[in-house]
């Protein structure tokens, strides 16, 4: 069982993806240059709040209709489902060699995941009907594109890719426009005060920075005070 309550996540949605990187740097400096997409991406909508859930994981193909037996789409339904109290949030990769040959999101998959309690998805693939998606149903994904092709999926609740960002099962998953990153979980609650630390900190540079008669040796003197912050 998770040591953090729906609450806890809701709490790290008050910052965006790159502030959460920042407190993960101070918690877990071995994961600095890992647990993130590093490729850009494309959200739905750049005001949406960022998503903060319950990895749920898939792989998906789109390119050729299936080959033998493929996982149930209900199974996948069934699967999403956030009615466990804590929220979740789809993770698909697509295998495919062209990721995004063909959408997996649109008007009817936004809605049916909405509707079980998914916030949103993050994706190497596409997605389309702009204009028709689940209000508030955060895409972040690899492109956008106009078909669906053949697409299936090839795997559920397994490990996944996406652009550098290695997924499994239950991980906790920040996601906005800026992209998507791992959060280990017992740094959930530790989260909000390491931030809290990397903003007091770069408040000095900032200030120091933006006032009048900013200098090389007033930078130096503003790291000195940031690194004395505790």
């Amino acid at each position: 069982m998770a040591d953090f309550t729906a609450a806890d996540l809701q709490k790290l949605a008050e910052w965006d993806t790159p502030t959460i990187c920042n407190g993960l740097e101070l918690l877990v400096p071995e994961r600095r240059a890992v647990g993130f997409t590093v490729e850009p991406m494309v959200a739905v909508d750049r005001s949406f709040k960022p998503i903060v859930g319950l990895a749920r994981t898939g792989m998906i193909r789109a390119k050729e209709p299936p080959r033998g037996a493929i996982p149930e789409r209900a199974a996948w339904y069934e699967y999403v489902d956030a009615g466990g109290g804590l929220p979740t949030i789809a993770v698909l990769q697509d295998v495919d060699d062209r990721p995004g040959y063909g959408a997996f999101w649109g008007e009817v998959q936004t809605t049916v995941h909405k509707g079980l309690g998914v916030l949103g998805c993050v994706t190497n693939g596409s997605f389309r009907d702009l204009d028709m998606l689940a209000p508030g149903f955060q895409i972040v994904g690899g492109r956008i594109g106009p078909s669906h092709a053949h697409v299936h999926l090839v795997d559920l609740k397994c490990q996944v890719n996406i652009f550098g960002m290695l997924v499994g099962h239950d991980d906790v998953i920040h996601a906005d426009f800026h992209g998507a990153v791992v959060i280990p979980a017992d740094c959930v609650k530790k989260l909000p005060d390491a931030i809290d630390l990397c903003t007091r900190r770069e408040k000095v540079i900032l200030d120091m920075a933006r006032a009048p008669g900013f200098t090389g040796a007033k930078m130096r003197e503003a790291l000195k005070k940031a690194g004395e912050i505790h």
